[in-house]
């Protein structure tokens, strides 16, 4: 069972938006510059969880987005789910018929599982991570390597 990166990056990406939104809409140029995720991956992650009514786009100069739910509201399962990630750590997918079209010995307890992982990600909200040290360090180093960026692209330009 593993998370893929479409979960992973779905998380750090609201996680990068929720540590930034008191500044206004979050660009999501922005997002992948501090987290080194593509442009256009992003994209289709907020795409997903705009249909899933996590976020909200503003168009237009100083556009970007924003949280539509409170930040202590939104669990790290919603947005794993809301990219259509599974955490199923059945071979089957959750659909029984992992040995010759049968449940096999261990599909129980690898569905168990997979509800205990599911469980334990909906008991975090994005407001848990905000509140964390660890975060907030790692936000503090990655917007003094983003400003820096940005400062060495305008004295080229």
């Amino acid at each position: 069972m593993r998370l893929t990166t479409k979960g992973r990056y779905a998380v750090t990406a609201m996680l990068d938006l929720a540590l930034h939104q008191v500044q206004g809409p979050v660009s999501l140029a922005d997002v992948s510059v501090r987290q080194g995720i593509s442009l256009s991956y992003l994209e289709q992650l907020f795409s997903r969880l705009r249909r899933s009514q996590l976020v909200n786009s503003v168009r237009g100069p100083g556009g970007g987005y924003s949280l539509a739910v409170p930040v202590d509201q939104i669990s790290v399962a919603q947005v794993v789910d809301a990219v259509s990630e599974s955490l199923d750590a059945t071979r089957c997918e959750g659909k029984g018929n992992c040995q010759d079209g049968e449940v096999c010995l261990t599909h129980h307890l690898w569905q168990d599982l997979s509800q205990q992982i599911h469980t334990f990600l909906d008991d975090i909200s994005l407001a848990d991570l905000v509140a964390r040290r660890d975060i907030q360090a790692v936000r503090e180093r990655q917007d003094r390597h983003a400003d820096g960026d940005r400062i060495a692209c305008s004295q080229v330009s």
